[in-house]
């Protein structure tokens, strides 16, 4: 079961929705990356490894980490401060630079 929630900054009132389970992925007979998610039991069972959401807290760029494959600064601007958006809270917002993002009370997903 994965847990969907959503970010506000507390200023700009920028929203960023993440899920607990990020990407999880498996290579198909052919070698191509294959994604599953719950409930797909059977190919969640065949996956190595995951792509986690990320975003650059210097420059607010979106990118995703393999966790086969970790990356040690940012792809656009080589900055080590970036978290996984599902880690978000906390935060200062870098669209901005002003706000903190905080867990919306409001929203809250299941699957």
């Amino acid at each position: 079961m994965a847990e969907g929630v959503r970010f506000v900054c507390s200023d700009c009132k920028r929203t960023i929705e993440a899920w607990s389970d990020g990407n999880p992925y498996y290579f198909d007979e052919s070698g191509q990356k294959k994604y599953a998610y719950h409930p797909d039991h059977r190919n969640l069972a065949r996956c190595i490894g995951n792509d986690t959401p990320h975003l650059c807290l210097g420059c607010a760029e979106g990118f995703m980490v393999d966790s086969r494959a970790p990356v040690e600064g940012c792809p656009k601007c080589g900055l080590t401060r970036f978290v996984g958006t599902f880690e978000l809270g906390g935060h200062q917002c870098p669209f901005c630079d002003a706000g903190e993002f905080y867990l919306d009370p409001d929203f809250h997903a299941i699957s």
